[in-house]
C-alpha cells in the first residue's frame, strides 16, 4: 500500500519508480481519485457544519420567538439530514476506490536495485564454495529417491494429485531433521523467537502481506473465508497488525517452521518432474519487525541467517540481487540465495530474502511509537525463508550423493538422524 500523500508530495518520482518496475505512469490517475475523496469529504463535512450551524440559528430564533425562521431553518436542516447517507455512501465509495487502486500497485524499488526486465537482470552477489571437493554433475534426486524406494510421487498422484510426493523412511526422516535443524539454528544462534501460528488464516491477514488480492488465483481457498498459507510470512508478519508497538519493543523476531500450499497457478509445464515445484511443502521462515532506520540493516543480517544454514551443510551457492523485474510484488529489494544442483547441473532458489519497508505495514496498520519524537510510525517488515526444506532436502541429496545411490548425511544433520551418516541406495 502506498502513501497518497508521498505521491501527492512528488507525483515524478513515483512515477519513475514505477517505470523502473515496468508499469506506466500512474500519479496522475491516482491524484484524480484522491481529489475525488478529498471532495466526497469536503461535502460530507460542509453538510455537517451546516447543520451544526443551523442547530444554533434555530435556537436562537426560538429564543427570540421567530417560529417563522425557526421552521425554515428546521425545513432545511431535514433537507441536509436526508443529503447526508448519500453524502456518506460517496465518501466511501471514493476512499474504497483509492484504496483499491493503491493496492493493486507493487511496491517501490529501492534505488540500489538493479534495472532489469526478468531474471535475466538480475546480478551476483557473492557465492559460497564449500572447502571439500563438489559434484558437478549427478543424477537427479527423484532418481536416487525412486531407486531407493524413498520417494513415491506414483502413490502421491493416487492420493492427491501431481505436485505432491510420499516420503518414506529414512528420507522422511532426513526431512525432518532438516527442520529441526534450521529451527534450533535461528533460535540458538540467530535470537529469532520460535512461533507455532495457525495455517489457515481469514482475508485480512493474506491482504495485510499483499497475497489478496492480486494473487488470489495462487492460493489455496479452504471455505468458509479461510486461506491456507503459501508461507508463514503470512501469520508471523501479521502478529503487529493493527498494533502501535515501543520502540524499545523492535526489533521483533520471529521464525516458524510450516507446512505452506501454493496452486502454482502460473507455473504450468514448470519443474513438474520431482520435489522442486510442488503445491505443499515445508519451509522455515523469518520475519522482522524493525523501525525504518534500521530495516536496511537487518535485511543483511536476516541474509546472512538464511546463509548460514547452507554453509553449515557445506552446500555451494551463490546469492543473486533481484532485479526491478524480477521482485516480488510488496518488495523494496530481494535477495535471492541459490544452491548448485548437480542433477540439474544449474543452481535454484532456495531462499528469499525481502524488506518490504512500510509497504505491508499500511495494509495491516501496523505501527510503533519512536522514542524521541511524539506520533506514531509505521514499522517496517522482512521475510525471508530460512530455508524451504524440500528443496534443501534436494540439494543435499544431489549434492551428497555416491556413486552406489546412497547419500552421505552431513555432519550437521547427524545427531537429528540419530547418528546414521548415510542414507542407503537401492538394494541390490
Amino acid at each position: 500500500m502506498h502513501d497518497i500523500r508521498a505521491i501527492r508530495e512528488n507525483p515524478s518520482a513515483f512515477d519513475h519508480d514505477l517505470q523502473r518496475r515496468g508499469l506506466e505512469p500512474l500519479s496522475a490517475e491516482l491524484l484524480a481519485l484522491d481529489d475525488a475523496r478529498r471532495g466526497a469529504v469536503s461535502a460530507a463535512q460542509g453538510n455537517q457544519e451546516r447543520r451544526n450551524a443551523l442547530a444554533k440559528e434555530i435556537g436562537a430564533a426560538k429564543k427570540a420567538r421567530d417560529e417563522a425562521r425557526a421552521q425554515g431553518l428546521m425545513a432545511e436542516v431535514a433537507r441536509l439530514k436526508e443529503e447526508g447517507p448519500a453524502l456518506d455512501a460517496a465518501q466511501g465509495e471514493a476512499a474504497r476506490a483509492l484504496d483499491e487502486r493503491l493496492a493493486a500497485i507493487p511496491n517501490r524499488p529501492k534505488a540500489d536495485v538493479p534495472q532489469g526486465a526478468d531474471e535475466h537482470g538480475n546480478v551476483e552477489y557473492r557465492r559460497f564454495e564449500p572447502t571439500h571437493p563438489w559434484l558437478e554433475t549427478g543424477r537427479q534426486h527423484f532418481e536416487l529417491g525412486e531407486a531407493a524406494g524413498l520417494m513415491d510421487f506414483e502413490a502421491a498422484a493416487r492420493l492427491s494429485g501431481s505436485r505432491f510426493v510420499v516420503l518414506k523412511g529414512q528420507l522422511a526422516r532426513l526431512e525432518r531433521a532438516l527442520g529441526q535443524f534450521m529451527l534450533n539454528l535461528h533460535t540458538e544462534e540467530h535470537g529469532y523467537t520460535e512461533v507455532a501460528p495457525p495455517i489457515l488464516v481469514r482475508d485480512e491477514a493474506m491482504f495485510g502481506t499483499a497475497q489478496l488480492p492480486k494473487f488470489r488465483e495462487d492460493q489455496f481457498a479452504a471455505g468458509d473465508g479461510y486461506w491456507l498459507i503459501p508461507t508463514a510470512e503470512v501469520p508471523l508478519t501479521n502478529l503487529v497488525r493493527e498494533k502501535i508497538l515501543a520502540e524499545e519493543e523492535l526489533p521483533l523476531r520471529f521464525t516458524a517452521l510450516t507446512p505452506c500450499f501454493r496452486a502454482e497457478a502460473g507455473a504450468a509445464g514448470r519443474d513438474t518432474r520431482g520435489m522442486l515445484r510442488q503445491h505443499q511443502f515445508n519451509k522455515v521462515e523469518l520475519v522482522s519487525i524493525t523501525a525504518p532506520d534500521r530495516s536496511a540493516e537487518e535485511h543483511e543480517r536476516m541474509l546472512a541467517c538464511a546463509e548460514a544454514v547452507l554453509k553449515a551443510l557445506e552446500l555451494p551457492f551463490r546469492v543473486m540481487t533481484l532485479c526491478t523485474g524480477d521482485m516480488g510484488f510488496a518488495s523494496q529489494k530481494t535477495y535471492d540465495i541459490e544452491v548448485w544442483m548437480p542433477g540439474q547441473e544449474t543452481y535454484r532458489e532456495i531462499s528469499s530474502c525481502s524488506v518490504c519497508g512500510d509497504f505491508q505495514a499500511r495494509r495491516m496498520n501496523a505501527r510503533y511509537r519512536p522514542k524521541e519524537s511524539k506520533g506514531v510510525q509505521f514499522v517496517h517488515t522482512l521475510n525471508g525463508s530460512g530455508v524451504a526444506v524440500g528443496r534443501a532436502l534436494i540439494a543435499v541429496m544431489e549434492n551428497y550423493q555416491n556413486p552406489d545411490g546412497s547419500v552421505t548425511i552431513p555432519s550437521a544433520l547427524q545427531p537429528y538422524m540419530g547418528g546414521l551418516n548415510r542414507i542407503e541406495g537401492p538394494k541390490s
